[in-house]
């Protein structure tokens, strides 16, 4: 079974349209594409990146605290974390609920 962060790179990777890493899993290089991503998407298309928050169920109250608060310097990063928190999240949820009890 897969670890909780390569689940969570899965599902990012997938809403995100992302090539996946060829190399072993590192969840701080996931991270690390995650906001390059997010940097992108903010940088061309803002409606696109609000539509994948949409879909990942990204609180509205966690993204609008991270536009207004975070330096701009790190808004990528901040996003791409809860994006990532998020994922993780709903699989912790759906291994729950499944009688999958996970490990991370």
């Amino acid at each position: 079974m897969s670890s909780l962060a390569e689940e969570t790179f899965a599902l990012v990777t997938q809403e995100l349209a992302l090539s996946e890493l060829r190399e072993e899993f590192d969840e701080q290089k996931a991270l690390g594409l995650l906001t390059k991503a997010v940097k992108q998407l903010l940088d061309q298309n803002l409606e696109c990146f609000l539509q994948i928050c949409y879909r990942v169920d990204l609180a509205e109250n966690t993204l609008k605290k991270i536009l207004a608060e975070s330096p701009p310097e790190q808004l990528a990063s901040d996003l791409a974390q809860a994006l990532w928190d998020r994922q993780k999240q709903k699989i912790v949820l759906r291994r729950r609920y499944s009688g999958m009890e996970g490990s991370e």
